[in-house]
This record gives structure tokens, C-alpha cells and sequence, in this order.
């Protein structure tokens, strides 16, 4: 059955508007054949990372994404990197956006920003688009679209990309390990006794022989784009964490974000929150079983991959925590992930204590 697309827009949030002058006539000196219309700005709202807005002049359209407001951590919401990334895989991978250009002028918006296509389909956040009726064959038919483009994305030869120029794929996971707990660290808020013990679990138990992909790592349904029946992925977006590493980080993370009916209320109900209890969609164990058949790649210890992805996901909450204790930004969204991270921490060594 096909179903009209819905909006994916809405109005730009309060304290986070664009300057419409300086930035149309940025796009006038470097948009070859722009019409003469106004420009139009509207904003996607999901997400509590980098900012996204569509810009229409006309019949002209474009995505522009720049870094959140406020002081951001060392490294983090790099524009320039990102916008490599879709310029290096969009010609292997089609669901990433085309790249149209990048700017380090601070004086047009107050940061770096790039341009790319405008995707349109249905996006999934938390909840279907509005007038969709989701089914089980739909679900499941979305649940194995995306392990088969997880896999799809592993499968690129990533020595014939630029990416390695910007990536350092050996010792990945003891980076992302030990980074993690460190960063974790640095904005700590809250005491949290599941903290110690599973951080040094994951010191402890990184392993020793990975192999090396194309990782996207923040695979989940809101960076994603469908077809009107769902029978494709259109899009996939925010590729600013894309880099060389291990495929099994990745399908951890993915499975982080893949939300199941036996979690804990607070994860299911937290800004996470997926679509994914709903019947019809794999759970986690069929995500991996599936993804293992399509990739050709051992999961034996997936329990790893997956306890560090929540501790990974709790790290990037905290920083956004951290970023509204101190007033850096105000959105009321951020009120109360100090307690999710807290479940997050706590869930992820009832994972590991599976394997003790």
C-alpha cells in the first residue's frame, strides 16, 4: 500500500535561527542558477546532536547542518569531516546525501556549516509518521532493510575510499574504550555504582582481533529515510561519528538503539524511545542472527559490543546533560537524562553480568 509523505519540518526552534540575509546571500554567490524566490527555512526536530535545516528557494532545496550552540567537546561536530565522509561514500552507498559544499566562514551563520541533497521520504522517530498504520509485515520488513544495509555499508571496500585519510582503524576499540570512560569522566554529574564495574569489565575484555569496515555508528531509525511503502532506505544521515572500524562496534550500537519489550521502562520510555517493541519487528537476538547471515561475520561476542554501546550512548547523554547543568542550553528535553544515563549504565552490566 502506498502512503502519502508527511512533513518531516517544522518551524526553527526558539535561539536557534538562522540569519536569513547573511545566508541567502551566501547561497547566491555560490549556487550557480539559484531563483530569484526568498529563501525559506524550515528545521528537522529530531535529534539532540548537530542542527538540520531544510532551506527552499523556489523549487531549489537543501539540508544544511552545523554544530549545536554553545561550547561543544574537543573533536566533537566536526562539519568539515562529516561533509568528507558523504563526499567519499555517497558513489559506493546511496542512501548517504549527495554533498553540494562546505563553508569555515564563521561570519554567514556564527559556525561551519555544508550543504546537501534534500532526501525526501518517511523518517521514523519514535513513533510512525502521522496517517501511517504500521503492520507486522511492515515492521519486520523495515527490521531486515536495515540489517541489510548495515551489512551492505560493511561491505564496501573501504580502501578504495578517502576515508582512511581521516581514520585510523588500528587499535579502534581500545580508543573507543578507554575514550569513552575518560569523556564519561569529564562530565560526570551524578554517582552511579554500575559505573566502576562495568568500565573496568570493558577495559578488560576488548578484543584482540577486530576486522575493519565502513562503520556509520549512530545506526538507528531516526537517521534513516524509507520509501513510501518501506520497501527501500532512501536516506541515511548524521554521519559525523562514520569512520574505519571495527563492523561489530557498529551492529552494537545499532542494537543499543534497538529497543526491545523486555528493557527497562525508563530506556523504553527514554529520548530513545523506538518503535521497535511493536509486533512485527526482529528483537535483538534475530537483528544479530540476521545481520551474522547477510555479513558472513562471527557475533560470538556480541555481549561486548553491546554492553559498551550502552556505555557509549550514556556517555553522549551525559555530555548533553552536562551541557544543561551548566546552562549551556536550556532545551527542556535535557532535563532528565541524567536519569537515563543512569538505566543506560545500570543495563549494561546486567549484559555482562551474563557473561561472568
Amino acid at each position: 500500500m502506498q502512503h502519502p509523505l508527511t512533513s518531516d519540518t517544522a518551524a526553527v526552534r526558539l535561539g536557534e535561527e538562522l540569519p536569513y540575509k547573511d545566508l541567502e546571500l551566501f547561497l547566491r554567490r555560490n549556487i550557480e542558477n539559484l531563483p530569484n524566490d526568498i529563501l525559506e527555512v524550515q528545521q528537522f526536530p529530531a535529534g539532540h546532536s548537530n542542527l538540520t535545516y531544510q532551506l527552499k528557494v523556489g523549487k531549489w532545496t537543501a539540508v544544511l547542518r552545523r554544530p549545536p550552540h554553545g561550547p561543544v567537546a574537543p573533536k566533537a561536530h566536526d562539519m568539515e569531516r562529516e561533509y568528507k565522509i558523504i563526499s567519499s561514500l555517497q558513489p559506493f552507498f546511496s542512501p548517504a546525501p549527495k554533498p553540494i559544499l562546505f563553508s569555515n566562514d564563521q561570519s554567514i551563520i556564527g559556525s561551519s556549516f555544508f550543504l546537501m541533497e534534500r532526501k525526501r521520504g518517511l523518517v521514523i522517530d519514535g513513533t510512525f509518521p502521522k496517517g501511517i498504520e504500521p503492520t507486522p509485515e511492515i515492521n519486520r520488513q523495515i527490521s531486515e532493510i536495515m540489517v541489510s544495509k548495515l551489512a551492505e555499508l560493511h561491505a564496501i571496500p573501504y580502501q578504495q575510499t578517502s576515508l582512511l585519510e581521516i581514520s585510523k582503524p588500528e587499535g579502534f576499540m581500545e580508543r573507543q574504550v578507554h575514550g569513552w570512560i575518560k569523556r564519561y569522566e569529564r562530565v560526570k554529574t551524578d554517582e552511579n555504582p554500575a559505573v566502576v564495574p562495568l568500565a573496568t569489565w570493558l577495559s578488560a575484555n576488548i578484543p584482540k582481533r577486530h576486522e575493519f569496515a565502513v562503520i556509520h555508528y549512530d545506526y538507528k531509525l531516526n537517521n534513516m529515510m524509507f520509501n513510501e511503502d518501506f520497501t527501500s532506505m532512501e536516506g541515511l544521515f548524521d554521519w559525523e561519528m562514520a569512520t574505519i572500524g571495527d563492523p561489530l562496534a557498529d551492529l552494537g550500537v545499532a542494537l543499543g538503539y534497538w529497543i526491545g519489550k523486555s528493557d527497562p521502562t525508563i530506556i523504553q520510555n527514554g529520548p530513545g524511545r523506538s518503535v521497535t517493541m511493536l509486533d512485527g519487528f526482529l528483537d535483538r537476538s534475530e537483528f544479530i542472527d540476521l545481520y551474522a547471515r547477510k555479513s558472513g561475520r562471527d557475533v560470538t561476542h556480541i555481549n561486548f559490543y553491546l554492553a559498551f554501546a550502552f556505555f557509549k550512548l550514556a556517555g553522549i547523554c551525559q555530555q548533553i546533560y552536562y551541557r544543561y547543568k551548566l546552562g549551556q542550553t536550556d532545551d527542556p528535553r535535557f532535563a532528565s537524562l541524567n536519569e537515563y544515563v543512569n538505566s543506560l549504565m545500570i543495563h549494561g552490566l546486567s549484559i555482562i553480568e551474563e557473561e561472568l
